[in-house]
């Protein structure tokens, strides 16, 4: 990682940290470290293995498009993304580094940089698909109680599933209406000449259309591979559901009993949207307030609710980035090219 990365990865931590602090201000300390000591770890371990989980069928969805255009693309490497993934997402404004970082960690292992981004491409545009079914489903059961809770913030999860749901309908429109998205796209940036110099505005028209050029000719191969697409699918609603599921055996393993299940993942998922929107890298601060604010109900105890945050955001934020720091490391393999 550039210097700049540690500095993120540093200050993402003390962010963290501060936010904690913060949080255990009005906290019984002695409590708070008796409900730790009280934990059942069984039902912390099924948290670990939600997070371990959802990185794996991740990887599961990597292996699965790069089989048919490199066999020799290893299970090492394919596992080895989602947690570089994480690492970067969880230390860039916006989760915007995650993509880059993948693409760079399958350029090591020599795969062609149209085919990696066409691969990374197809798997953000399921994950995203996946993530709107998800939302509209949990929007459903659990709007109204976040709309009790949160009061104007709830609009930031309407405005978080406007963004996912723009994108989907963006990309639609270039697997179904190229020419004409092509020729809105570049009517849409034609304002942006306007404060860019010249050159640096053709360079972006050009990064532009080759982006929707490349999204182009891998929906068509999508469209011949709907077996292929359905599979991955359903190991990404099964990715998802297992990190949504997460708060809910952190609570089992806090003594809280009586929740109901749906509605807890049904919560988390519009949680998820929250943290989407706000720029600072993890979305520390938006995710801590809404989780709090979102559980209370569930936790009675003040402290519980507390030592339920940071258990969550240690198993849903930080061990995907550890994870990462050690993924980084690792020499991945390299593909064989044919002569």
């Amino acid at each position: 990682m550039s210097r700049k990365n540690w500095l993120a990865l540093v200050a993402m931590l003390l962010i963290g940290g501060g936010i904690v602090a913060y949080s255990l201000r009005t906290v019984n300390l002695r409590l708070l470290v008796q409900d730790f000591f009280t934990l059942n770890w069984w039902w912390m371990l099924v948290a670990l293995a939600c997070i371990c989980l959802y990185l794996i069928l991740e990887g599961v969805v990597v292996k699965i498009f790069m089989n048919n255009r490199h066999a020799d693309f290893t299970w090492k490497d394919a596992l080895r993304l989602p947690p570089i993934e994480q690492l970067f997402n969880g230390i860039t404004p916006f989760s915007t580094g995650g993509q880059p970082a993948q693409l760079v960690a399958m350029l090591q292992c020599g795969v062609d940089g149209g085919l990696a981004s066409s691969v990374l491409l197809m798997k953000f545009v399921v994950f995203q698909a996946m993530i709107v079914i998800n939302f509209l489903i949990s929007l459903l059961i659990g709007f109204h109680f976040i709309a009790e809770k949160l009061h104007a913030l709830s609009l930031l999860v309407l405005l978080g599933f406007v963004i996912h749901l723009a994108v989907i309908v963006g990309l639609l429109l270039v697997m179904y209406w190229y020419g004409f998205t092509k020729r809105a796209l570049n009517l849409l940036i034609k304002p942006c000449a306007w404060f860019m110099k010249p050159q640096r505005y053709e360079r972006l028209r050009i990064s532009l259309n080759e982006k929707v050029d490349s999204f182009y000719q891998e929906s068509l191969r999508m469209k011949e591979e709907y077996g292929k697409m359905a599979k991955v699918c359903l190991v990404t609603l099964c990715q998802l559901f297992f990190y949504y599921a997460i708060p809910y055996f952190i609570m089992l393993a806090l003594g809280v009993h009586g929740m109901n299940f749906i509605m807890v993942i049904s919560l988390h998922v519009l949680i998820f949207m929250i943290i989407s929107l706000f720029p600072i890298p993890g979305g520390a601060g938006g995710a801590e307030y809404s989780f709090s604010v979102l559980f209370a109900s569930f936790i009675g105890s003040g402290t519980k609710l507390v030592l339920a945050m940071i258990l969550w955001r240690l198993v849903t934020d930080n061990f995907g980035v550890f994870a990462g720091g050690g993924a980084f490391f690792i020499k991945p393999d390299k593909i064989k090219h044919e002569d």
